[in-house]
């Protein structure tokens, strides 16, 4: 399987970090291919320009895109799976990686209508996506408070909606007492590297028509 990580943490020493390189020698172990958009390490730009703006915000899709959204979609092109990891910071995925939907989810690729009200997507279905965030609140304190549900529903229902087949979310909580959890989480992480395939198969798929947004 093809699969592309798009990373978003600013610091090598994270607990997230660990993760990703746990992450990425375990699907190398399951003889998974491995391609890494690390947004913080390519300076990726995460605001909009107001020429990309009237771009998407009046359906201008005669209006250039920027090389760097261009590259983000030729590596979604190449893969079977894209992994979104990255730190919950205020109930929500980094600045960063909020920028990356924003602009590589552009109009006539991800979502849009052309001049006679037709939908318009040329970006493939991808066959799974999968959300792995890392939260310092444990796991029953973000489902209680309905954090959990709330960061699923953006993430799994909007942000990924229709454009995948299949998807999950991961939520490895409780960091603020990172000796308790460390080991827990990464021993999971390395486990469904390695069987990503048999991951996958447990999944349902979304039967929801890819047009109907």
């Amino acid at each position: 399987m093809n699969i592309l990580i798009i990373y978003a943490h600013p610091s090598n020493k994270s607990f997230t970090y660990k993760v990703l390189q746990t992450l990425v020698k375990a699907l190398q172990m399951g003889n998974h291919q491995v391609e890494i958009s690390d947004l913080y390490k390519m300076e990726f730009q995460s605001d909009m320009t107001e020429e990309e703006y009237e771009r998407e915000g009046f359906a201008k899709m005669e209006l250039p895109l920027s090389e760097d959204v261009i590259a983000e979609h030729r590596k979604i092109e190449r893969a079977d799976c894209i992994v979104f990891l990255y730190p919950v910071w205020w109930s929500d995925c980094p600045a960063k990686m909020k920028g990356w939907f924003d602009r590589v989810y552009s109009v006539g690729y991800a979502y849009g209508y052309d001049h006679d009200g037709e939908k318009v997507m040329k970006m493939k279905r991808i066959k799974l996506g999968l959300v792995i965030c890392t939260a310092g609140h444990p796991n029953n304190f973000l489902k209680e408070t309905g954090i959990a549900e709330s960061m699923r529903n953006v993430m799994l229902d909007d942000r990924l909606g229709v454009r995948f087949e299949k998807k999950e979310m991961i939520i490895l909580g409780g960091t603020l007492e990172l000796e308790k959890v460390a080991n827990s989480h990464l021993e999971k992480i390395m486990n469904l590297g390695i069987n990503m395939y048999k991951f996958y198969n447990t999944l349902i798929v979304d039967n929801k028509d890819f047009y109907d947004v």
